[in-house]
C-alpha cells in the first residue's frame, strides 16, 4: 500500500518506522517478524519485480513528490 502516490507517507509505514516488530499471516500462519526499509540498492533491484505484481506502482511512484518506500520483513 502506498496512500495512491500521495505526498505523505501512509500512516502504516510511520508506524513500523516507530516500532518495526510486526506479526505476519500468509495463509493460516501466523508468525513474529522485523520489518525494515529496503536499502537503495535493493530497492533498485526489488522494484521491476513489485511493478510486475502490482502495476499501478509505477503510476504512484511517478505521481509522487517523494519516494515510494518498501519495506522487507525477516522472520524472527
Amino acid at each position: 500500500m502506498t496512500a495512491s502516490g500521495a505526498d505523505r507517507h501512509p500512516a502504516w509505514y510511520l508506524n513500523l518506522a516507530a516500532d518495526p516488530a510486526v506479526t505476519l499471516q500468509v495463509g493460516t500462519e501466523t508468525f513474529p517478524a522485523i520489518a525494515r526499509r529496503a536499502a537503495p540498492a535493493e530497492a533498485d533491484r526489488l522494484w521491476p519485480a513489485v511493478v510486475a505484481a502490482m502495476p499501478s506502482y509505477a503510476a504512484y511512484r511517478a505521481a509522487a513528490d517523494r519516494e515510494i518506500p518498501l519495506v522487507l520483513v525477516t522472520r524472527t
